[in-house]
């Protein structure tokens, strides 16, 4: 199997305990709007072109999310929800985490996909893996 990297320089597919995943490093940004924007859209791209169902975990530690950010983010899951199983998100504020459900459930695309929010990325890497939601 060739393994890639995707633009924020994740192996792809990422394996962890005998499963594979998708993990999006939207993490580092602090208040730089632009930059994460730009990640998060060359991510999309990258995903879509890659055509494979499998979990993603998205490490949004120490990157504000701003409503333009996390819009642009909800428009990113729009578009490649058909090929995420789980959903796994990490380092959100309660706050954060509040206004990601709300604006997901707004969407409305996105309700029957597995959402779980974690603090800790293991935590989140074996949630993905394992049978079941």
């Amino acid at each position: 199997m060739i393994l890639k990297k995707s633009p924020g320089g994740s192996i792809f597919p990422y394996y962890y305990k005998d499963g594979e995943l998708f993990g999006l490093h939207l993490g580092s940004f602090g208040t730089n709007e632009e930059g994460v924007i730009a990640r998060i859209k060359a991510e999309e791209v990258f995903f879509i072109q890659q055509n494979k169902h499998m979990g993603v975990w998205i490490d949004f530690y120490q990157t504000k999310l701003t409503d333009r950010v996390t819009t642009e983010f909800i428009e990113m899951l729009k578009h490649t929800s058909h090929l995420i199983l789980k959903l796994g998100l990490v380092g959100c504020s309660f706050m954060a985490q509040r206004k990601m459900k709300r604006l997901m459930k707004k969407a409305g695309c996105l309700s029957a996909l597995p959402v779980k929010y974690f603090e800790d990325p293991e935590d989140a890497k074996t949630w993905l893996v394992s049978e079941g939601d």
